[in-house]
């Protein structure tokens, strides 16, 4: 417990005075956010405002797990690992986006094609060490799971490998571009992000305490390395909050794709990793509806 009071404290702390720095250093180096020219001309004011501040939010939770591993002696788990991969994977897909914008003095950045192949190497990857038994604990427990799981796995829902890549790889590039899609409006994405990577954290702590190796019941949560995983989460809700009190309304800054990837890879990360893919439906339900909006109005656009 000590190790997640550690992360988040330290990743809170290191996200509110770094997001200063970079609002000046982003400023000065020309950094700034592109609008749509067809876009609500009241977005048009926040043309310039610094982007790219998903980086601060991407170190200081980085920086936040290993000072408070470092902190407490203890060596990072392979499921926490495999998350910060899926993270700054998904960060680095944004941030090249983000780049591409700045330097191009455009609205967008990398191709819809470009950013796919990029999110599925990505996801592929850690999907396919998250199911390797090379990842197996002592009690032959891998990262994920091949069965579909709500509140814990479903027993009798078990997918094939394949299946179960293509449903990881599902998981992880639609909540990582639902993440996106919400970040439209001052502080939402931020907002919507701290609220649910606070359940996660409430969520890994539950299940390191009903662990099935301490709960002989059967009414036991049969994943791996939960503690260590509830570090990560509440260094990035740190981080978040950080950063939200720069990008609440009106935005000093913005946290560009390279943020809002990065967090809905995590977000996607901790469904498969907690074995509670189906309520990453609810935790998240803001990012469905958003997205769900998005696709109603481009159809619908489309259409008439």
């Amino acid at each position: 417990m000590r190790a997640i009071l550690l992360g988040g404290g330290l990743a809170l702390l290191i996200s509110l005075l770094g997001t200063r720095v970079a609002i000046t250093y982003f400023t000065r180096w020309g950094y700034g956010q592109e609008i749509r020219d067809d876009g609500p001309t009241s977005h048009h004011t926040k043309r310039g405002t610094p982007t790219m501040g998903g980086v601060v939010i991407i170190l200081a939770s980085v920086v936040g797990y290993f000072a408070a591993k470092l902190i407490t002696l203890s060596a990072p788990s392979a499921s926490a690992l495999l998350l910060l991969f899926l993270f700054v994977g998904m960060g680095l897909v944004g941030f090249l986006d983000d780049f591409i914008k700045i330097s191009k003095q455009r609205s967008l950045g990398l191709r819809s094609k470009a950013k796919m192949v990029g999110q599925t190497i990505v996801a592929v990857i850690f999907g396919f060490l998250a199911l390797s038994p090379m990842l197996e604990d002592a009690n032959g427990r891998t990262p994920a799971s091949e069965k579909v799981s709500f509140l814990r796995e479903i027993d009798w829902l078990v997918l094939p490998t394949i299946l179960a890549m293509v449903l990881i790889w599902l998981i992880v590039t639609a909540t990582s571009n639902a993440v996106n899609l919400t970040d439209g409006l001052d502080g939402l994405a931020t907002g919507a992000s701290v609220m649910v990577f606070g359940a996660y954290m409430l969520v890994n702590i539950w299940q390191n305490n009903q662990f099935c190796q301490q709960d002989p019941s059967g009414q036991c949560y049969n994943v791996r390395d939960p503690l260590d995983l509830a570090v990560i989460a509440a260094a990035i809700m740190g981080a978040c909050f950080g950063f939200l009190w720069w990008n609440a309304a009106p935005a000093a800054i913005f946290m560009g794709d390279t943020g809002s990837l990065a967090l809905g890879g995590a977000l996607a990360g901790f469904a498969i990793l907690t074995r509670t893919e189906l309520l990453l439906v609810i935790l998240g339900g803001i990012f469905v509806l958003e997205t769900v909006s998005v696709m109603l109005q481009v159809t619908w656009f489309k259409t008439t």
